[in-house]
């Protein structure tokens, strides 16, 4: 036999069958437990809550420095080579050197060797605001002939894509 039985006759599926109870009887003879549950309650609706605050990163010192009295000859001996040493260090969200990035506003050295270094950063809130004048520091004071070296972050003038030499924004895919 299979799902249908073609072999047995239309008179036979009208037979009621011994075991077969009928509709009235089954009602009476169990009837169904109806289950009771309470509609859910949905928990009250809060309105939105803003995410918490995200501290900003410290600024950057604020000190500043004199003017160092500019000695032509010695910076033009060091400057080359401040230049290189700086062209190591990265903004740690732009893969282009600072030098290249166009951060580095002024190298200046005096007689004695003080460097004086002005900088700016992509925007005040940069997260690299606490380490990278430390690094461009210690970076310049690691030259030879150096015998101090201090970093001025400066916001004037505000840096922007312009101030990029043609190779960074070659790196970048902007040319």
């Amino acid at each position: 036999m299979g799902i249908f039985n073609l072999n047995d006759s239309a008179e036979q599926d009208d037979a009621p069958r011994p075991d077969a109870a009928k509709p009235s009887e089954e009602a009476a003879a169990s009837p169904d437990p109806v289950e009771m549950t309470p509609p859910r309650a949905d928990p009250p609706m809060l309105p939105p809550q803003p995410p918490p605050p995200v501290a900003a990163p410290p600024p950057p010192p604020s000190e500043t420095h004199d003017p160092i009295d500019v000695d032509p000859l010695k910076t033009l001996e060091l400057k080359p080579k401040l230049i290189e040493a700086l062209s190591t260090v990265y903004d740690p969200e732009i893969p282009v050197n600072i030098y290249e990035l166009g951060l580095i506003y002024d190298i200046d050295v005096d007689a004695t060797g003080l460097v004086g270094i002005r900088m700016t950063l992509t925007s005040p809130g940069c997260p690299a605001a606490q380490s990278l004048p430390v690094e461009v520091k210690a970076k310049a004071k690691a030259v030879s002939g150096v015998s101090d070296a201090w970093v001025d972050v400066v916001w004037e003038p505000q840096w922007d894509m312009n101030k990029m030499t043609d190779a960074a924004k070659l790196q970048l895919g902007l040319l």
